[in-house]
């Protein structure tokens, strides 16, 4: 049995990484977090010959939620979204780097996602961690040996929690009590930036000691 693959596309002004999860076996696709860039997202999907069956937002900010509208558009999938970052996505628009991005307005989501819910694809799934502190509705998506920790975690930093909705307190508590109890191993896949591993970050991330 073929196992989980992970395609990395950095996109926007910001560098967010969009992340089109994959099954080996049936090359079904997760599209998780399209910024910006939607045609450069498409390109990378028809390279891989992927199929895209769902579309996920790790939390609402518009660098992460920028190009949903064409992804949705292009491929007819399903959007899912934690129910608290609803607001967000709904006003992605008033964002002030939103013209920065080319965003536009987001789709609703199709439905929510809640802690312990599996967003499924070919043989493979992601198993979702409710980890806010970043902004309320913050998800990290555990696979295979992996973890895309959103803005909630990156390769020696930790998301903000200076924009509504976020909270230091928050933050840590998730990355201690939903991340680093994770194997050590597992391959942390960021919203920006490099990857990283548990046990890297829990050893020598300068804002968690």
């Amino acid at each position: 049995m073929k196992g989980m693959k992970i395609e990395t596309v950095v996109v926007g002004a910001l560098e967010t990484n969009c992340y089109l999860v994959y099954c080996e076996n049936t090359l079904e696709c997760a599209v998780v977090d399209p910024g910006a860039d939607p045609g450069k997202i498409i390109r990378a999907i028809k390279e891989k010959n992927l199929k895209p069956v769902v579309l996920v937002n790790t939390h609402g900010h518009v660098d992460h939620v920028g190009a949903n509208k064409d992804i949705k558009d292009r491929f007819d999938i399903p959007l899912l979204l934690h129910e608290e970052d609803l607001p967000l996505l709904q006003n992605v628009l008033l964002s002030e780097i939103a013209f920065l991005l080319s965003a536009q307005a987001s789709p609703d989501p199709d439905s929510f996602l809640r802690e312990g819910d599996e967003v499924r694809f070919g043989d493979a799934c992601l198993q979702v961690l409710h980890t806010p502190g970043h902004s309320r509705g913050s998800i990290s998506l555990q696979g295979e040996g992996l973890l895309l920790s959103g803005d909630t975690l990156f390769c020696g930093g930790v998301g903000r929690t200076d924009l509504p909705g976020g909270s230091w307190d928050e933050l840590v508590r998730s990355i201690q009590e939903r991340i680093f109890t994770l194997d050590g191993h597992t391959r942390v896949y960021p919203g920006h930036g490099p990857s990283t591993t548990v046990e890297q970050e829990k050893d020598a991330n300068p804002y968690l000691r």
